[in-house]
């Protein structure tokens, strides 16, 4: 019991650090650019959030470690929460968008590291997997929100059609079921950042940055579509099913 407490002790501490580096680089980020209230608050909201649910999916996992890939997906969590407020603080003010798109640009490219880490490290765990995907899925609605300011609000469905997907599941359970693994649902999953943020940063005439975007939603209503529709057909013939059990495939949206 007093080893159980000891390795607790441990992961708790780790996501205690995160939560105090995210304060750090909120308290950067307002020295260096005057962040005003609603940056601030967003960003405070978004480290206590981070920090409750990860402490409390670690008390109830059997994890005895934190891990080098669950260190660099809350590394990412921190960039994401230094995003999340400066689009906060952009409804205030105008934050410098090359600031914007340097962090949440290497978010991006740290997205695939923490798994690389985890398998060449064996350390590959369900809470780490769905710790990744809620990163991913929280940094897309964020850009969804900032990019909706300037295309218009449709721009949220982007950010807001997983939610909707694990939502709907809740009343559907079918839509819980394993899916095949897919190379095309993770390219569509992948693009959806990239396109966002080069709408974002805003280099690109306004019909290019609405065509790159529709491209972005189009492809991701297909993903999902598709995927929706396999489900279904599953749930009619449950034989057809897949076997082997799923390691959160909605990881890829």
């Amino acid at each position: 019991m007093a080893l159980n407490n000891t390795y607790e002790a441990r992961l708790q501490q780790e996501t205690a650090v995160g939560a105090g580096v995210q304060i750090l680089l909120l308290a950067l980020l307002g020295s260096a650019i005057g962040m005003g209230p609603a940056g601030w608050l967003t960003g405070l909201a978004f480290a206590f959030a981070t920090w409750a649910v990860l402490s409390r999916a670690l008390h109830r996992s059997p994890l005895r470690s934190f891990g080098p890939a669950n260190r660099v997906t809350l590394g990412r969590a921190t960039l994401v929460g230094g995003v999340t407020a400066l689009v906060a603080d952009s409804f205030e003010s105008a934050p410098p968008v090359t600031l914007l798109v340097a962090l949440t640009a290497v978010a991006l490219l740290l997205d695939g590291v923490d798994g690389k880490v985890a398998r060449r490290t064996g350390t590959s765990t369900a809470l780490g997997a769905r710790f990744d995907m809620e990163v991913d899925a929280f940094l897309i609605l964020v850009l969804s929100v900032y990019v909706s300011t300037r295309l218009g609000p449709w721009v949220l469905l982007i950010g807001g059609m997983r939610y909707a997907f694990v939502a709907a599941a809740r009343v559907a359970p079918w839509l819980t079921a394993p899916l095949p693994p897919s190379f095309a649902r993770k390219t569509v999953a992948a693009i959806q950042g990239v396109c966002l943020l080069v709408a974002g940063a805003e280099l690109l005439p306004r019909p290019a940055n609405l065509a790159i975007v529709l491209l972005a939603l189009g492809s991701l209503v297909w993903s999902f579509g598709r995927d929706v529709l396999w489900l279904w057909r599953a749930f009619r013939t449950p034989a057809e099913t897949p076997a082997e059990p799923r390691l959160l495939e909605l990881a890829a949206h």
